[in-house]
């Protein structure tokens, strides 16, 4: 029989403690702006001004006046369609892209690096020819318009976090799927994708998470309240002299507590997800 556990000596308790008392700062100052976003939503106009960190009197009605003030409603709703069209279309992309990036050697190497290369020119170079080809095809002031752009964007990103979860898949399982009769198109689809899933799954939340944050394009491409998104309804809590900074935290707020929750709920595939992608 094994001896018992001797019991934690002081330097390992200590270092425990460190450890905890770090961890809580961390988690303290991730949190501090999302607080301060729930104070600032709590808060008329003239207590912001005034400064503080809490407020003076509790204001509920930022929350309703946020709703009347700009079409927010809609907004929220156009933001998630534009997030979800634009995600399912960076996988149907990006998937096969990544195939080929990871399998066919000097030429895939070639593709992702000009993949890569055109995600790193800032976007702002990207919004007037863009502008022009979907006024051409009749698609601005749409969410269809924002989800070619927003999903074709968010390819190169796509494709380099699943370009590692490709490679991890051993050749020889597609070997014997062409054995049995399986084209490369039937190989990737019944036989790799399956076992890209944790990748697919935290690749996709991001591209998620990005297409639900894009303000620039969205700002240049739908200039129609029907159409906009929530970053642009955000930036209309304007007046001529004054910013209504109660309601806009309201409205963040309003925006930002579906994704905090679908984070949560997602964390053990996105942070599982990327983690295995990391080992090679």
């Amino acid at each position: 029989m094994s001896a018992a556990s001797p019991a934690a000596t002081p330097a390992v308790t200590l270092r425990r403690g460190g450890v905890r008392v770090a961890l809580a700062a961390v988690a303290v100052v991730a949190l501090l702006p999302l607080l301060f976003l729930v104070s600032l939503s709590l808060r008329s106009v003239d207590d912001i001004a005034n400064g503080g960190w809490l407020p003076s009197r509790f204001v509920w009605s930022n929350f309703s006046a946020a709703f009347s003030t700009v079409p927010l409603s809609t907004m929220l709703a156009n933001s998630w369609v534009v997030a979800v069209g634009a995600t399912v279309l960076t996988s149907l992309v990006a998937v096969p892209a990544a195939y080929v990036t990871a399998r066919a050697g000097a030429r895939g190497e070639r593709l992702q690096a000009v993949l890569l290369a055109s995600y790193c020119a800032p976007p702002i170079v990207a919004v007037l020819p863009l502008y022009y080809l979907l006024k051409q095809a009749d698609l601005t002031n749409t969410a269809a318009g924002l989800i070619l752009v927003n999903g074709l964007a968010n390819v190169p990103v796509a494709v380099w976090l699943l370009d590692g979860f490709v490679r991890r898949v051993p050749v020889e399982v597609e070997e014997a799927g062409w054995v049995d009769g399986l084209s490369t198109t039937g190989g990737l689809v019944r036989l790799v994708l399956p076992l890209l899933a944790p990748g697919l799954v935290a690749a996709l939340l991001i591209c998620l998470f990005l297409s639900y944050n894009e303000f620039l394009f969205a700002v240049s491409f739908s200039q129609s309240t029907g159409s906009q998104t929530l970053p642009v309804g955000l930036s209309l809590f304007q007046g001529d002299r004054t910013v209504q900074f109660g309601q806009q935290a309201a409205a963040s707020l309003v925006g930002i507590v579906p994704m905090y929750v679908l984070a949560v709920v997602a964390q053990k595939w996105l942070v599982g997800g990327l983690s295995a992608g990391a080992v090679k």
